[in-house]
């Protein structure tokens, strides 16, 4: 039973470790194909463009 215990929680383990790193980065792939982000619209367009200036200079 025990042999078969310590190959059960490595691949547990990694598993958990593949699914934290990759699960930020599926959330923003989501996010950006169903256009739930932010939109830059009215005063967030201008905030953008001024922010986007100002780093330029």
């Amino acid at each position: 039973m025990s042999a078969l215990l310590t190959p059960a929680t490595i691949i547990f383990r990694m598993f958990l470790l593949a699914a934290m790193l990759m699960g930020p980065i599926g959330a923003m792939a989501y996010s950006k194909a169903a256009n739930l982000g932010v939109g830059k619209q009215g005063a967030g367009l201008v905030l953008f463009v001024t922010l986007q200036r100002q780093s330029m200079s």
